[in-house]
């Protein structure tokens, strides 16, 4: 019997990442068209070229429980222990249709055992979570630890984000219209956050992308944590030079431990638009789990 941790791929974990721990991450949905397609079917450029075009239709939709329980069912039957991360419920639905897949599993296999913690995370935010938890279990924590540690950071990644063009945000009902039509005028840029929560909400708006920018980077050092000994993620939309950039400011002005940065799947990414961009890191003192994080 193996414990697993498995997240999804709204946590936009970076590929080496995934590649390293052989995570376990469940491919979110994304329809172009009227056709059904899953994270990874198209690479990230494709994505968002599709998603810049106005010729294409392109909506997304939580994972449902079949899909769960297609996920976890080959766990159950092996008898394994599943620590699922998932996206925060202040954001999307994904912890119900899981919870309800594993009522069904338990119909099939009642001793399988499953933790679900709501990350209250969204993108990165949980793919940092889930990278902690997985440095844990290759540094021998035991399970109970893991567990505990995936509760002790939900809820305390602070996430910070702005975007490039306020039309997905219009699209998706979070900015009005005519707000989305005056500040696009403007060069507005919002910059959005996550906290204790997991629900989006509007920090403040500044102009042109170089405030915005940093204004990401100021919030960071309000709230992040002995930064110098953490570690610190950068996301971005297909947009990898102002990842760069912000890489390159984070490392002169807190020096963190280390940076990872990945780019938006399909989940957030259809949601932001191309040139989105955040930063995420821990609001607290994680020192009880240093000892197994390197």
């Amino acid at each position: 019997m193996a414990f697993c941790i498995v997240t999804d791929s709204a946590s936009d974990m970076p590929a080496e990442i995934r590649e390293k721990y052989n995570a376990l991450v469940i491919p979110t949905p994304f329809v172009v068209d009227g056709v059904d397609y899953r994270d990874g079917d198209k690479t990230s450029e494709e994505f968002f070229a599709i998603l810049a075009d106005p010729a294409h239709d392109v909506t997304t939709y939580k994972i449902n429980s079949e899909m769960f329980y297609e996920a976890f069912e080959p766990y159950a039957a092996r008898n394994d222990e599943v620590l699922y991360i998932c996206f925060s419920s202040g954001v999307a639905g994904t912890i119900d249709s899981a919870t309800l897949a594993v009522n069904d599993l338990h119909e099939k296999y009642p001793d399988f055992v499953i933790t679900i913690v709501d990350s209250h995370c969204a993108s990165l935010g949980f793919g940092l979570l889930t990278y902690k938890l997985l440095k844990m279990q290759e540094n021998g924590a035991p399970k109970e630890l893991i567990i505990e540690a995936a509760k002790a950071y939900a809820g305390h990644i602070p996430h910070v984000f702005t975007v490039e063009t306020l039309k997905y945000l219009v699209k998706g009902g979070r900015v009005s219209k005519t707000s989305g039509y005056v500040g696009e005028a403007l060069d507005i840029k919002p910059i959005l956050v996550i906290e204790e929560d997991g629900v989006i909400q509007p920090k403040m708006k500044v102009r042109g992308r170089k405030k915005s920018l940093r204004a990401l980077l100021d919030y960071v050092g309000e709230h992040g944590v002995n930064l110098e000994n953490q570690i610190v993620g950068v996301v971005h939309a297909n947009d990898p030079a102002t990842c760069d950039l912000l890489i390159a400011e984070l490392n002169k002005r807190y020096h963190p431990k280390e940076i990872i940065s990945g780019c938006m799947g399909c989940a957030i990414g259809a949601h932001v638009g191309q040139g989105a961009v955040g930063i995420v890191c821990v609001d607290f003192d994680d020192s009880k789990y240093a000892e197994y994080q390197g």
